[in-house]
């Protein structure tokens, strides 16, 4: 249902503005897509470190290490 009101809106925008409705979207999709693997590891870091080191770990990542 939702799909076809944004399929009806997408009909009344001029075709010269359907790039930038287009970059929205797929830029939107591509950030949701990030949120789902941005997980992190412990213990992966290779190199020098990021500011996640630095982060404190959970319950479970540390018992993890035990």
């Amino acid at each position: 249902m939702l799909q076809k009101k944004i399929m009806r809106e997408l009909h009344d925008i001029p075709d010269d503005k359907l790039a930038e409705i287009y970059d929205i979207i797929h830029y939107f999709r591509l950030g949701l897509s990030k949120e789902a693997v941005a997980e992190r590891q412990p213990g992966l870091l290779k190199g020098s470190l990021g500011d996640a080191f630095f982060d404190e770990l959970t319950e479970e990542e540390l018992k993890a290490w035990e």
